[in-house]
């Protein structure tokens, strides 16, 4: 198995592309395999690390349809019912708290 090419921050030669550049001009990548990988250093961890795709071999974005519409809205409808007391919040569950900001800190609520 070969090393991938390693290049720097805006140091990528033309023709190879992010994810979300790919997809700003409309392309994914079509399941092809990465083709380099760019390093953005930091001082105090490690290299930022963002994967390279060629963009000769990306395909166009498949257009939504309306099954597909349908299905994300019911999936962003599902992410606002809270888990616990099962009520709509109107906004979307934080994952962090795993349900309502009411659930999540009574004692504030009852404070107010």
């Amino acid at each position: 198995m070969s090393a991938l090419p390693s290049y720097r921050w805006h140091l990528a030669p033309e023709g190879l592309a992010t994810l979300r550049q790919l997809r700003a001009l409309g392309l994914r990548p079509d399941g092809q395999d990465v083709a380099a990988v760019l390093e953005r250093p930091r001082k105090r961890r490690g290299p930022l690390v963002a994967y390279l795709y060629r963009v000769d071999r990306a395909k166009p974005v498949r257009p939504m349809t309306p099954g597909r519409w349908a299905a994300l809205a019911k999936a962003n409808a599902a992410r606002q019912v809270c888990p616990n007391c099962h009520q709509d919040a109107g906004y979307r569950i934080p994952t962090s708290l795993g349900m309502c900001v009411t659930c999540a800190y009574p004692e504030e609520q009852c404070a107010a």
